[in-house]
């Protein structure tokens, strides 16, 4: 009697597994497709079909939780699989532990993960625990959970360092990322591709780019995931150069890339400055179908705007079908930093009036190009419209902007008592404002004010004590000057030596200050010094430069930009434009300098320094001599 009632339910279970298949099948598929909401709907109309799930119904289901991040109905799936009896499943379980991790529960998560302990199969039931408390930021408890598993004599694999390395991507973190780096050494998964490539993002995401830098050149094998990692590793920290190098290595290695490749590399051509590359990055995406991308598009907006390019950047916004609030902000900001303030101040209004609502990014765009401009009452008014047309919260960028807006155009009084009145805590960017504004109009008492609040926030930030050694330097203050020096001295604080570059035939010549080491270094002074002899028979310098205050912080000689112009000079043809990228705020000797030499060698000469671009012609700059 007993073999015919087993032989029954097995008959009822294979009966259920076949009429239950085709919902199966279809849930997989919707699954695949990351068609998740509409594979819990199907799951609804199966049961009112009076269709009953199985084990391989919930997993597809407790998926489309896990990435919808739903508790509630994940756990009333949960309830119907204890009612199914499919809870002892592992793959079931290990569903609904990422369920509950996935959705910021890791407590119900181990609940689940604790209700059985005598687990079939149970390294994967370890490494979806040990996954979701990676996700969840507890990587000590993931850690303790991975001793368990090696004391219950269970083998880790590849998965397993998964779950524990990706738990370690942010820097407090480190020193246990790097004891799993060593683990994974020991244990043999220092050959493992897809551990390698998770070891390159920890270690890039804690900014330490040499160590990601040591695994990507060890690895015996690189996928695309592996040259993205370290592309946008490099392009995240801030290593332009290298992010170009890489990428030119892994064409070479006929490696396809792939959007995210292409990003990185864009965002560090506009760095750069590196129009030529961005320009065969440009029609690498044509050629690779990527043309619709806008991510892409919104990319090679802004490089082309950054490399001094309005025209074309403009050219690529308008090939756009459709304009998100991103790529208006490009647009808006590409003109701003360019010094044309009632260009950006268009373009936002006709975005409004295109029906797309601003958010508080592009407002950080539209503010600054009023600043640039010395559009002081359009920036008040746009301040104001924030909080009172939008809704929008005014954060320290937007009271930076706007400090620097009144501190520009005179009004100190209004800057620090807009300081004053914020709703948040001022950060060094808005202090900086003020400083730089203190430095315009030559105000040393809130200028010495703003230094010490702006050092307690960025002890470290050199700019800004070589700004106030500026600021006493225009006011013939030497013990300032010399107080600044020993300041810097105490802290061991050194300047960023200025360097500036031209890109003549593909290739970017770099000029240091006081530089000597091009090999056409004789010609490029000869020609210097011939530029100079010339602007001194049509203006005969003041006794006392503005730059000199930061020559005697950093020991510099003859600037950087005035060295890249005159290798240009010697290099480029009667009316070619000369394009130079700066990496400090161009000093006002040597703005003065490369207006007269427009005006001398009728040419234009776009400069781009640490916070906008300067077109010089005739004898005059858009900036208006207001940076």
């Amino acid at each position: 009697m007993s073999i015919l009632i087993h032989q029954q339910k097995q008959n009822l279970k294979f009966l259920d597994q076949t009429t239950t298949q085709p919902w199966n099948s279809r849930l997989a598929e919707l699954a695949k497709q990351h068609q998740y909401p509409q594979a819990l709907s199907l799951y609804r109309h199966m049961l009112r079909s009076s269709f009953f799930p199985n084990t391989f119904t919930f997993p597809f289901l407790l998926k489309s939780c896990a990435l919808l991040s739903i508790p509630i109905t994940g756990s009333q799936l949960h309830a119907h699989v204890i009612r199914t009896g499919c809870h002892p499943d592992p793959y079931t379980r290990t569903s609904l532990i990422t369920m509950y991790s996935k959705c910021h529960l890791p407590n119900n998560a181990r609940k689940v993960f604790d209700e059985n302990p005598h687990w079939e199969n149970p390294t994967i039931c370890f490494n979806a625990m040990i996954s979701g408390y990676s996700f969840n930021s507890r990587i000590f408890n993931a850690v303790l959970l991975f001793r368990r598993m090696r004391e219950m004599g269970l083998n880790a694999n590849s998965v397993t360092m998964l779950g524990l390395v990706s738990g370690c991507v942010v820097p407090g973190h480190l020193s246990v990322g790097v004891y799993l780096h060593g683990l994974g050494v020991r244990l043999g998964f220092d050959g493992d591709l897809t551990v390698g490539n998770c070891l390159i993002t920890m270690y890039v995401k804690c900014g330490e780019v040499e160590n990601a830098c040591r695994v990507f050149d060890g690895m015996p094998a690189r996928d695309l995931i592996s040259w993205n990692a370290m592309i946008s590793g490099y392009a995240q920290n801030g290593h332009a150069r290298r992010v170009l190098e890489l990428y030119r290595e892994m064409k070479l290695s006929k490696v396809t890339p792939d959007p995210v490749t292409l990003l990185g590399v864009l965002s560090s051509c506009a760095n750069l400055g590196a129009q030529g590359i961005g320009r065969e990055v440009e029609r690498e995406i044509g050629v690779l179908g990527f043309s619709s991308n806008p991510f892409l598009t919104n990319a090679l907006i802004n490089m082309y705007a950054r490399c001094g390019n309005l025209a074309r950047s403009h050219a690529v916004f308008d090939s756009m079908a459709e304009k998100s609030v991103i790529s208006w902000t490009a647009i808006i900001g590409g003109y701003g930093i360019h010094g044309h303030g009632e260009v950006a101040v268009d373009l936002f209004n006709e975005m409004v009036e295109s029906g797309i609502r601003p958010d508080e990014t592009v407002f950080v765009s539209v503010l600054s190009a009023c600043s640039h401009a010395g559009l002081t009452d359009k920036g008040l008014e746009y301040f104001d419209a924030m909080e009172t047309k939008y809704g929008l919260r005014q954060g320290p960028e937007h009271y930076s902007c706007v400090v620097d807006l009144l501190g520009r155009a005179g009004r100190l009084k209004e800057a620090m008592d807009l300081i004053k009145s914020m709703k948040v805590k001022p950060d060094g960017a808005v202090w900086g404002a003020l400083l730089g504004a203190c430095k315009i109009h030559k105000n040393v008492e809130l200028a010495e004010l703003a230094f010490q609040h702006v050092i307690e926030l960025e002890p470290t930030n050199i700019g800004y004590y070589v700004l106030l050694s500026n600021i006493y330097s225009d006011v013939e203050n030497l013990e300032g000057v010399l107080k600044v020096r020993v300041m810097m001295r105490g802290r061991k604080l050194r300047k960023e030596p200025g360097y500036s570059y031209v890109e003549y035939k593909g290739k970017v010549h770099l000029f240091y200050s006081g530089d000597r080491s091009h090999p056409q270094i004789e010609e490029i002074y000869r020609m210097l010094d011939k530029l100079e002899n010339l602007v001194k028979e049509i203006h005969q310098p003041a006794v006392k430069y503005q730059g000199k205050s930061e020559e005697l912080l950093i020991g510099t000689g003859v600037h950087s930009e005035k060295l890249a112009i005159a290798f240009a000079l010697l290099h480029t043809k009667s009316g070619t434009e000369i394009t130079v990228m700066k990496n400090l705020r161009v000093c006002v000797d040597c703005h003065l300098f490369i207006k007269l030499v427009s005006k001398i060698v009728n040419r234009q000469f776009v400069v781009r320094d640490a916070t906008r671009f300067h077109h010089f012609r005739d004898g005059a700059c858009s900036c208006k001599d207001y940076w």
